[in-house]
């Protein structure tokens, strides 16, 4: 599984990482450990999972966390996942 992870400020990408995880885990432990890895490298806390969240993200393979998600301030408007390739 590929999963892109992004950083949009008023429709700007300001950076973006792409996570590899050829492991035989879950597909939902694949998407936790990748969501993991991205706020890892963009040093971010992990957001939360609302119900919108997971809608979004099982109908459309892309998920956007916004400041409803982070418990902290965050300067950017949005981090987005998107799944580019699954097992």
């Amino acid at each position: 599984m590929r999963i892109w992870g992004k950083i949009w400020k008023h429709n700007h990408l300001l950076r973006d990482t792409v996570v590899e995880d050829m492991t035989g885990e879950t597909r939902t432990h694949k998407v936790f450990h990748a969501l993991e890895a991205v706020c890892r490298e963009f040093d971010l806390s992990v957001p939360i999972w609302l119900e919108a969240n997971i809608r979004d993200f099982k109908r459309t393979k892309k998920v956007r966390f916004n400041q409803d998600s982070f418990i902290e301030e965050i300067e950017f408007d949005y981090l987005e996942l998107q799944v580019l390739e699954e097992d």
